[in-house]
């Protein structure tokens, strides 16, 4: 089995502007290119899991969401970072899915469907939700303002 290294992507890999809907905002933040080569060298595969849920709420949809991941792997590749896969959650906080975090569920659909050990995998986050996504699968979870500094 491989192991993962999961990625919020609002204000963990790029700028929380809030619910994004100009990809001409995305802007990159500082460190996240070298923490993710550093990770790839390491042979972790590199996975976004992301809560959207300005789909639900009706001010995305999901052609935006999917075009702005993949400027994003183009921006990363260009920097010798590649994505596995994107995995994003539409759903409003309301509906209870199993995909938004803080469930594990976008965690647990890439375990199955990469064939990853998640005991072996690293989640990073800026927030609580993505940090108790992460521990829920059994991944052991950082804040990423944390691992910037150190880095």
């Amino acid at each position: 089995m491989k192991k993962a290294a999961f990625f919020d992507r609002d204000g963990t890999l790029i700028k929380d502007v809030s619910y994004l809907s100009c990809i001409s905002d995305v802007e990159l933040l500082p460190g996240a290119i070298d923490l993710c080569l550093r990770l790839q060298a390491e042979n972790y595969l590199l996975f976004v899991v992301t809560n959207q849920s300005g789909i639900g709420r009706g001010l995305l949809d999901h052609d935006f969401v999917e075009k702005t991941h993949q400027y994003l792997g183009r921006l990363f590749a260009d920097n010798g970072v590649v994505f596995t896969q994107f995995y994003y959650c539409p759903h409003h906080p309301s509906q209870n899915c199993l995909c938004r975090k803080p469930s594990p569920g976008m965690l647990a659909q890439a375990s199955r469907e990469h064939n990853l050990d998640l005991t072996r995998s690293l989640m990073f986050g800026d927030r609580e939700s993505d940090v108790r996504a992460g521990v829920t699968a059994g991944c052991k979870s950082f804040y990423i303002t944390k691992v910037l500094e150190n880095l």
